[in-house]
């Protein structure tokens, strides 16, 4: 049986402690941001996916190990692994990983946890059942639970379903964190990849109260034309 500790010993291999230290500060784990305390080993994802790979049968209870480690880079492996164990899985296996996943959320705390795991584990999950818990994530105190809410949207767009994060959107316009606007933005711009009339028809409507942030994300494959007329507002 695959363990924990192999994945660990191959990791540690690749750490690079002055990577670490600059990975640190662009994750912004200092006193008062949002990833304050994470340590970083300096890993590349490169590095890491290529290791993930080699232990896609690694059992959850040895993914547990990692996914609750304090290194960020341990972490961000299970969830690789995860999400690659969640494209394989049956209906049934899909349900215990979704499951697993939302009882560690708490562990997938900084953007790129998020983003890596969300719209493949979540996403999917979530795309043909009820959204009550869709709704409990955006409503959610928690910066990480809303983003794995926006996050899972990606999922939705791509299958050309885009009410949802629409409707999110709207919830959450008024949200002052970078990381939510950035997300949301983001979102918005991927419905314009599909179809660029929802897109076009959210702007008309919203884009004089949505924040600069969340604004210039989502307009940022649009003719410059029409990026002009949205930022000057």
């Amino acid at each position: 049986m695959l363990k924990a500790s192999q994945v660990i010993k191959e990791l540690k291999l690749k750490a690079d402690p002055k990577k670490g230290l600059f990975l640190m500060r662009f994750f912004k784990t200092g006193k008062g941001e949002y990833a304050e305390g994470d340590i970083f080993i300096g890993i590349t994802v490169p590095q890491q996916r290529l290791i993930a790979k080699k232990y896609l049968s690694l059992p959850l209870n040895e993914n547990q190990k990692l996914i609750s480690s304090k290194i960020h880079e341990y972490r961000l492996t299970a969830l690789i692994i995860l999400t690659h164990q969640y494209k394989r899985a049956t209906i049934n296996d899909r349900r215990k990983i979704f499951s697993y996943y939302m009882k560690n959320r708490r562990f997938v705390n900084n953007w790129d946890l998020v983003d890596t795991s969300a719209p493949y584990i979540s996403g999917p999950e979530l795309y043909d059942k009820p959204k009550k818990l869709l709704y409990k994530l955006i409503r959610s105190k928690s910066l990480w639970d809303k983003r794995i809410g926006i996050l899972s949207t990606l999922y939705f767009i791509r299958q050309g379903e885009f009410a949802d994060i629409l409707k999110i959107t709207k919830l959450l316009i008024s949200d002052k964190h970078d990381l939510i606007q950035k997300a949301l933005g983001w979102m918005l711009r991927e419905i314009g990849k599909k179809n660029l009339a929802p897109l076009i028809d959210f702007l008309e409507k919203h884009h004089k109260i949505m924040p600069r942030t969340m604004l210039r994300y989502s307009i940022e494959r649009l003719p410059l034309k029409l990026r002009a007329k949205y930022l000057a507002k």
